[in-house]
């Protein structure tokens, strides 16, 4: 007699039940909806290709092999981009102003911004994946181990670096939303007019500015350090957009689409302490940003 798990509607509904958790996961290890989505479909060909039966815990499994998947792909990609690691800003999620889209709500679990993402890239592979496994998912290190081929004490000196680095580089963003939202939207009128005194009084004085253009032709991706070398970037290059940015949530947070004719050409992410933007992460990879569904900003 079949196993119950072995029955292709039972296994099909016990990997849908994962599914949140797994693209969670797959998220938060590649930055990337896409990519994340290709993990966990990836998971789904391997375990439909296997012996379910014998599965003793179906959500370790599909973990274990997301992880690995994941762990493959932050690899590949490493091989291929140069050192120092160029400017790289995160496939956004972009919902409405409000609350999160309720596709979105199970990614966006436990206030995953971009800034968070971007210092995230920054580490290595299993390093980021000890990390975002066992602090994010309390996954027990003794099961990480395996996956990156560590024994359980130095899989959890891997994840002890990687928080050492994420909580001495991710800002702490203002709690009041209403308020982020104010200053990002003077931020914006005053790229509009030109005020440059007015944009350097709302840029912390250790401000950075992040391009990710990705394979675009013209000026590279960058980063821009300083009030005032933003506030003329900010002038030169973002007062054409002005009149075509719109009010967006990005990976939860206040932040704007740049959209001409409804086409995305850039997403800008924001963080704001104590009232001014102290970071400044903006996406303009025709590539990923064709992932970006706008009808969410028009219900």
């Amino acid at each position: 007699m079949m196993s119950p798990m072995a029955q292709p509607d039972v296994l099909a509904e016990r990997f849908e039940q994962s599914r949140p958790r797994l693209e969670s996961v797959a998220y938060r290890m590649l930055g990337s909806v896409a990519e994340a989505e290709d993990a966990v479909q990836e998971a789904w060909l391997r375990l439909s290709r296997s012996d379910a039966a014998a599965i003793d815990d179906l959500q370790r499994w599909l973990t274990t092999v997301v992880a690995r998947v994941c762990l493959d792909q932050l690899r590949w990609r490493r091989s291929r981009r140069e050192e120092p690691l160029e400017p790289w800003v995160p496939e956004p999620l972009v919902s409405a102003e409000g609350e999160a889209d309720p596709e979105h709500q199970a990614l966006l679990a436990d206030s995953v911004g971009l800034a968070l993402l971007v210092v995230l890239e920054t580490l290595p592979p299993a390093e980021r994946l000890a990390f975002v496994l066992h602090d994010m998912f309390a996954v027990p290190f003794d099961e990480i181990a395996p996956i990156v081929e560590r024994s359980p004490d130095a899989t959890r000196q891997l994840a002890s670096r990687g928080r050492r680095r994420v909580r001495g580089a991710v800002p702490i963003a203002d709690p009041d939303r209403a308020r982020q939202r104010e200053v990002i939207d003077a931020f914006v009128a005053a790229a509009r007019e030109g005020d440059f005194e007015r944009l350097v009084a709302l840029l912390d004085p250790d401000v950075v500015f992040r391009v990710d253009r990705g394979d675009l032709p013209g000026p590279p991706s960058r980063e821009v350090y300083g009030a005032e070398a933003v506030a003329e970037n900010a002038i030169t290059f973002g007062a054409p957009f002005a009149p075509f940015v719109r009010p967006a949530l990005v990976n939860g947070s206040p932040g704007f689409v740049v959209a001409p004719g409804g086409k995305p050409t850039s997403v800008a992410g924001f963080v704001v302490v104590d009232g001014r933007i102290v970071e400044i992460d903006l996406l303009a990879d025709p590539r990923r940003l064709g992932h970006i569904d706008l009808t969410v900003l028009d219900e």
